[in-house]
């Protein structure tokens, strides 16, 4: 029986202040959206959402 972790990316609102960094990094996960705050497009590319989610500078994004 094979068992598979899923992993959700999300972006904290409330946090983000919309710097466009994890877009410029990962533009196939993130894109800002028309509020000037990052949102999820997809969820195909978990490693390069954690590289966005590290350089996030105030840490609004969360791959889980």
């Amino acid at each position: 029986m094979n068992f598979f972790k899923f992993m959700a990316i999300k972006v904290d609102a409330d946090k983000c202040i919309g710097c466009g960094m994890c877009a410029s990094i990962c533009p196939q996960v993130f894109k800002i959206n028309s509020m000037g705050k990052s949102e999820v497009i997809s969820s195909d590319d978990k490693e390069c959402a954690k590289s966005a989610a590290e350089a996030c500078p105030v840490m609004a994004i969360s791959v889980e």
